[in-house]
């Protein structure tokens, strides 16, 4: 790096001071940064010099510094600013003085961020030195210790391509850093699970050791495996893992699976030779050891320990001795352990290794929902009674089954382990996905009750999973004008920018990913971040309140595999899942607490009431609203669009429109399979006809879906080999259409009875509820969480009702009178249920209930909210969920 400055030109060059000598300033990570913000400048036709000092420098270029938090500098321009640096890691400052613009960071990473922040604006910018000198002085820091991608090989034919390809890796690396993740994992054998899948057909990588290297004193090997390849293997992990070090992010490697042998699997392209039971832990952890002393660049290691990863329960012993391969790395080494089925017996037995531990449990089962956590988990997965037969799942299926799809019981104040959510890739495996409000809402609730936060799985995981796909990349277009050889990624970059800059900091400025917009779409900006915004809150709505299937090998509601309304005792798709007899109806929703399942809503409301939950009316309505306003948008989008047929903007388009008819979809098979439950229970031929109506509407939806993706994606799309995970979408059309054909006939045998029923009490008291109440009809609620509370200490909780118009003392007396209030508390444990009380009234708008002191002495937060009814029948949840479905629709009390 040069420290002469040649003569400037104004406008048209950009020193960067930069001082070498300053190990701060000098870690390897920033001088690559620095090199991403020269080589930002120079493709903006802006000459870039650098130097050391800044002395002497002209003052007709742009100066740039970057800088410790100690220098001068640093002090002089946030003090012009009224700002100070925050302390906390990876925190940092831009700060305009004097025309030069300075950086400066808490720590190397944050210091890489201001760098590569630059770099953003410049890349997407117009007028860019003037953009640059015109930025407001800022400072910024995580919200979340944790932000982190995993990407999964998980098929041979269609992974290996980009495995294999540096230049993928050097891009794919470069955006995760800048748009502020901190953390890379490369899951390995996390796409078979072991107990459910005995018949494995592509092991690649499935048992990992052998397919990446020798391990002294064992003479283990992959059978059909060249030696050339397994060393082509190594390199490019060591490349991956020195890339992802080199940009400044932490690299995870995830060894999902220790299975080495599949018995029953005459299929398997891969076999493993040299391990046997009696050597299998010792050779795993001097594998580990080999690994962590060779590869230095690891920071941490994912492990599965539950059943699927192919060790049988209870396996304390086997994991001791193999976590016993971590303790002398000479370096800390963090171990994640997917939680499901870990109980207390393991923790201690990671925490032996003197090893910083993270329990990962999932965050909407293997969905994604909206961004709260789930306020209660299904019925299907609290305790069960032992089962004989299911040996090898002991612990996971039977004893501790509640920590299957949530955070269970590990919230503890006194945990000794971090914990680490995993947002699973089961609701939106390929359709484009982007809504900053969501993403914010994760950004928030990700360090849950003290957690350290999110890592996702990214767009397409598990494609070709199972041994379902075929040689080409992961490429699901068939038009060549859309498809991104070896870069699937690219498609995503908005959907990275979002969860990349709002889990960082939910409150970001909107500029940080309207900028990118700006320079793709120019006009077409604004109407496509709202048209993907809320065509992409429909699929988590639907998830929350309907699941057939929480894994998400089963259900993929992106790619639905229909559930009938009408029961004609035909096979069940879902019956891993759904309970008898395997309707939509039947279908549990994935919270409990606050939604309702169909037929549940039915039996209430033929008995004369209901409970606070969303109905699948309100659901529908929801979901229509979202469907017409991406509509409306995309239409404006379509319009203003400079030019349509640029692949970026063909594939929003397309994606956004098929989005906007599952919403219509979904909507319309809530409403038609309400209708068909109180058709069955009340015989109401008027109901009968709705369900025919919405169920024919719902058909029309899905074919028109299949019409736009019919000469846009491949025929047969596979993320497993089962129907529910592979096909197209007019795969799926000949059951919805059986469907309306069973449903149209029981319409005609109705119309051919002689009498017609009468109008039951059934009827007449499910009326008054079919219509879905408006939030102005209702009493207005508020409340003030204390937020905080001291262990033991009894807690009285207030809420206060009101109407808009509170000088209209009649209409405020009859909208509160029959008004009552029922609080649902719990701790942080999903392990338990709620306990429901009564409030008591005070005076017209007051209501007050207690948690008892002893409730409170607990090693957990708690959790509450309340239900509300007033004297017409109608009921809601207070706070609820926002229009965005973006909040927390419970309160959380911090609890020392």
């Amino acid at each position: 790096m040069s420290n002469e400055i040649s003569n400037i030109e104004p406008l048209s060059k950009a020193i960067i001071v930069h001082d070498l000598q300053d190990s701060f300033t000098a870690h390897t990570s920033v001088i690559w940064a620095v090199g991403r913000l020269s080589e930002a400048l120079e493709s903006r036709q802006i000459r870039v010099a650098f130097t050391e000092k800044s002395t002497n420098v002209s003052d007709t270029a742009l100066k740039i510094v970057i800088a410790g938090p100690d220098s001068s500098f640093v002090h002089s321009a946030l003090t012009t600013a009224n700002l100070s640096l925050p302390t906390e890691a990876e925190s940092f400052a831009i700060a305009v003085s004097e025309g030069m613009l300075v950086l400066s960071a808490s720590d190397t990473r944050g210091l890489i961020y201001a760098v590569l922040e630059l770099a953003d604006r410049v890349q997407h910018g117009s007028s860019i030195i003037e953009e640059l000198l015109s930025i407001e002085s800022f400072v910024d820091k995580p919200a979340n210790a944790i932000r982190s991608i995993t990407r999964l090989f998980s098929c041979e034919p269609e992974d290996k391509p980009w495995f294999y390809d540096k230049s993928f890796w050097d891009e794919y690396l470069t955006e995760l850093i800048t748009q502020r993740f901190n953390r890379f994992s490369l899951a390995l054998g996390m796409g078979y699970d072991y107990g459910h899948d005995p018949d494995v057909h592509d092991n690649y990588f499935c048992f990992s050791y052998p397919f990446l290297f020798d391990v002294p004193g064992y003479d283990v090997k992959v059978t059909e495996l060249p030696n050339a390849e397994r060393q082509q293997n190594w390199e490019m992990l060591r490349y991956i893992g020195d890339e992802a070090k080199r940009r400044g992010l932490h690299f995870q490697l995830g060894l999902w699976n220790h299975s080495y042998i599949f018995t029953e699997s005459p299929n398997q392209n891969y076999t493993i030779e040299g391990i046997t039971p009696e050597n299998h832990a010792e050779y795993c952890r001097e594998a580990i050891r080999v690994l962590l002393k060779d590869f230095p660049a690891i920071d941490g290691l994912t492990f599965r320990v539950h059943y699927e990863g192919g060790i049988p329960e209870p396996a304390y012993e086997f994991w001791r001795v193999v976590m016993e391969g971590t303790k002398d790395a000479g370096r800390r080494v963090e171990i994640d352990m997917h939680a499901k089925g870990v109980n207390d017996e393991l923790l201690k037995v990671a925490l032996a290794t003197e090893q910083p531990i993270y329990l990962s449990p999932k965050y909407w089962a293997e969905h994604m929902g909206p961004s709260y956590h789930q306020a209660a988990i299904r019925d299907a997965e609290f305790f069960q009674p032992v089962n004989p037969t299911m040996g090898m799942s002991s612990i996971t299926q039977l004893s501790r089954r509640f920590t299957r799809y949530g955070y269970a019981d590990y919230l503890q104040q006194d945990r000794q382990v971090g914990i680490l959510f995993r947002l699973w890739p089961g609701t939106q495996k390929l359709l484009l996905w982007g809504d900053p409000a969501i993403a914010s809402g994760y950004g928030r609730y990700s360090s849950f009750s003290g957690s350290q936060g999110v890592e996702l799985c990214e767009p397409l995981t598990f494609k070709g999973r199972k041994g379902s796909g075929s040689m080409g990349g992961r490429e699901p277009y068939l038009e060549q004008a859309l498809q991104l050889p070896n870069r699937d990624w690219l498609k995503h970059k908005y959907t990275y920018r979002l969860w990349g800059r709002l889990l960082y900091n939910p409150d970001a400025n909107p500029v940080s990913w309207q900028r990118y917009l700006h320079s793709e779409f120019g006009n077409a900006a604004s109407s496509y971040e709202q048209a993907l915004a809320h065509a992409s809150r429909i699929l988590p709505l639907v998830t929350v309140a309907h699941l057939p299937s929480a894994a998400n090998v089963i259900y993929w509601p992106e790619m639905y595999t229909n559930l009938p309304i009408v029961n004609t005792a035909a096979s069940n798709l879902y019956a891993f899942d759904t309970p008898k007899p395997g309707t939509f109806g039947a279908a549990s929703p994935l919270d409990t607490a606050l939604f309702y399942r169909v037929d549940e809503f039915a039996d209430d409301i033929t008995q004369g009431f209901r409970k606070g939950k969303y109905s699948p009316l309100e659901t529908a309505e929801r979901l229509e609203q979202f469907a017409n306003t991406a509509e409306q948008h995309l239409s404006q989008a379509i319009s203003q669009a400079p030019d349509q047929e640029k692949p970026t903007f063909r594939r929003f388009a397309i994606d956004t429109a098929m989005l906007v008819d599952l919403g219509h979809f979904f909507a319309n098979k809530f409403r038609a399979a309400l209708a068909y439950a109180l058709y069955e229970r009340t015989q109401d031929r008027a109901q009968l006809e709705q369900a025919l109506a919405f169920t024919r509407s719902s058909t029309d939806t899905w074919r028109h879906l299949v019409s736009i993706s019919k000469d846009i994606y491949k025929s047969d799309i596979t993320f497993g080999f089962t129907h529910h995970v592979r096909g197209h979408w007019s795969d799926r059309l000949q059951a919805m259409e059986d469907d309306l054909a069973v449903m149209e006939n029981v319409a005609i045998a109705a119309h051919e009875a002689v009498e017609k029923p009468l109008v039951t009490e059934k009827q007449a008291a499910a009326a008054k509820f079919l219509q879905v109440r408006s939030q102005s009809s209702r009493v207005v609620c508020s409340h003030q969480s204390p937020g905080k509370l001291r262990t033991g200490e009894a807690l009285d909780l207030l809420l206060s009702v009101s109407i808009p118009d509170s000088s209209a003392n009649t209409r405020f007396a009859a909208a509160t009178a029959g008004l009552k209030v029922k609080l649902h508390y719990r701790h942080a444990n999903q392990g338990e249920h709620y306990v429901v009380v009564e409030m008591a009234r005070q005076d017209d708008s007051l209501f007050l209930a207690s948690v008892p002191a002893a409730y409170i002495d607990s090693p957990y937060d708690l959790i509450y909210f309340f239900e509300i009814h007033d004297s017409e029948g109608d009921a809601w949840m207070y706070p609820g969920l926002n229009e965005q479905i973006s909040n927390q629709p419970y309160y959380l009390v911090s609890i020392s």
